[in-house]
């Protein structure tokens, strides 16, 4: 199942989704490079530069941890803007 890193990103602090290979591999991808998803069986995400991925995860999957990735952005501008330093915690995610 993808997840996300707290908050909602990957080992490096870059904003990237956790998601694995048909066979299992583990791998981040920057959200926003996603085009399209399709499952066909097989779920495949197109990027904006026109590359193809196959993924073990639901293209439902992929819509709701990319909801909550955006989600994320929104949580922390506004904490960020209200002086909030309350960490949020996200479903899936690790608090670092």
């Amino acid at each position: 199942m993808a997840t996300l890193h707290s908050p909602n990103r990957g080992p490096t602090g870059s904003g990237m989704i956790r998601l694995h290979r048909i066979r299992g591999e583990e791998f981040y991808l920057n959200a926003d490079l996603i085009e399209s998803v399709e499952s066909t069986p097989d779920t495949v995400l197109t990027l904006f530069d026109g590359r193809k991925i196959v993924v073990h995860e639901s293209a439902q999957e992929i819509a709701d941890i990319i909801t909550l990735y955006r989600a994320s952005i929104l949580r922390l501008a506004d904490a960020s803007r209200t002086g909030d330093r309350t960490l949020i915690a996200f479903p899936g995610g690790r608090e670092d």
